[in-house]
């Protein structure tokens, strides 16, 4: 608005009245808002795609074990701890009750056949050896006593006997005198039943003692019997002692060498206990022990494979299972096709693996730190400087190799080394 005053014109600004904004111009700043969000996120997409372009992960070419894929034998395995030991040992034993008096051999000392190894007090022994020998000296007096006892009553009896046959042979003479004399009419009849009834007890009392004297017989030859027995046991028990007072002086029928020896001079040992271990240590075997899940995939008769150590692998057979299960641990031993081999040694740790099923002629890989023991897992196979991951199926497995069952080719170089910090990465690169 303009005001004249005089010659000047004087101009006052009005504020402007509100207008409403058009629809178009709202939905033009939309979109703009729109755009500038879409820029924004397309922008932090390109900023970490290029951050993952620069500090995308790699590995170094000397940090990693790689393997390639191969054909070849698997032999599916379980795996048991085992420990070398003398293919026969002799445990020798005190055969009486006694105390160590001499130990003439240290471990490790050679021992021949019939060598003594180690000597017991024989002072006990040798009395009660004496004592059973005054018995059998009793018992032989016994035997003298009893077979003149029963001579005389077998005597006694015969001799009544062969009387009793006398008599009966008397009363049949009167019965025929008394029948005559009663056919002739001497005689009565009362007189022939009393001779026919003296006789018919005669002959009864011959028949007792005929019998008595049987049973004497018998009675008799039963008695001896059972005191040849007491004295025959007596006998054994007698050579018994006198083989333990010899075996006192403790020897080793088996060649070998001392493994282990008892020397605590005057210590008492009873009969059974352990003196000394002998062991032929030109032979071994192996005891191996495993968890008793696997106890019903063992037999014996399984081929095993006992590694000593790097390049020492020798082949066997399971010889025997222990049928007791300790600690939840199975026992087992197995015999070696190579049992003198230079490297073994007695007490030597080794690992055991049992063969349960072979595989002939398929694809397989070197084992190592990379297979988890699934069916299925990610590997790395390498291909122009990078390491790609592949999902790969695997079938057995033992310490050398896993079985390929899909998902590698022969030829293709794989990453065998520990990968699961990058499980999730789909590729790596492989620097020099």
């Amino acid at each position: 608005m303009a005001l004249g005053l005089g010659s000047r014109n004087i101009f006052l600004t009005c504020p402007p009245m509100d207008r409403a904004i058009s629809t178009t111009t709202q939905r033009r700043r939309r979109l703009r808002t729109w755009l500038l969000g879409i820029g924004a996120v397309l922008a932090v997409l390109g900023a970490a795609l290029g951050l993952r372009t620069v500090v995308q992960p790699s590995l170094r070419r000397v940090d990693i074990l790689t393997a390639r894929v191969e054909t070849g034998d698997v032999d599916a395995a379980l795996t048991a701890a085992g420990t070398v030991i003398p293919g026969r040992e002799a445990v020798l034993v005190s055969p009486i009750q006694s105390t160590i008096r001499r130990v003439a051999l240290v471990v490790g000392a050679r021992v021949q056949p019939g060598q003594t190894i180690l000597e017991l007090d024989k002072d006990l022994a040798a009395s009660a050896l004496a004592k059973l020998d005054d018995e059998q000296l009793r018992n032989q007096n016994k035997n003298a006593q009893l077979t003149l006892t029963l001579a005389r009553s077998l005597t006694d009896l015969l001799a009544q006997q062969q009387a009793q046959d006398l008599r009966v042979s008397s009363l049949q003479s009167a019965l025929r005198d008394e029948q005559h004399l009663l056919e002739i009419g001497g005689g009565t009849a009362e007189a022939v039943r009393q001779a026919e009834l003296n006789l018919r007890t005669a002959r009864l009392e011959a028949t007792r003692l005929r019998q008595q004297l049987t049973n004497q017989q018998l009675a008799s030859r039963a008695d001896r019997r059972e005191l040849g027995f007491t004295v025959s046991m007596q006998q054994r028990s007698i050579a018994e002692q006198a083989a333990k007072l010899r075996q006192a002086d403790i020897s080793s029928q088996l060649p070998g060498v001392l493994t282990w020896v008892n020397d605590n001079l005057g210590a008492t040992v009873q009969a059974g206990d352990a003196l000394a271990r002998v062991a032929d240590l030109s032979r071994f075997r192996v005891r191996a022990t495993i968890s008793d899940t696997y106890a019903d995939q063992l037999h014996p008769g399984d081929a095993v494979l006992v590694r000593l150590g790097p390049g020492n692998d020798l082949r066997g057979t399971v010889a025997s299972i222990s049928p007791a299960v300790e600690k939840g641990v199975v026992t087992f031993y197995a015999i070696l096709a190579n049992d003198h081999h230079p490297a073994l040694r007695a007490n030597l740790r080794a690992d055991v693996f049992v063969v349960t099923r072979a595989h002939r002629g398929v694809l397989r890989l070197k084992n190592g730190p990379f297979y988890q023991g699934g069916q299925e897992q990610p590997v790395f196979v390498l291909a122009a400087g990078r390491a790609v991951r592949r999902v790969v199926r695997f079938g057995d497995s033992n310490a050398d190799y896993v079985q390929v069952l899909s998902g590698l080719q022969v030829g293709e170089e794989v990453v065998i080394s520990d990968t699961k910090g990058y499980v999730d990465t789909p590729s790596l690169t492989i620097s020099q």
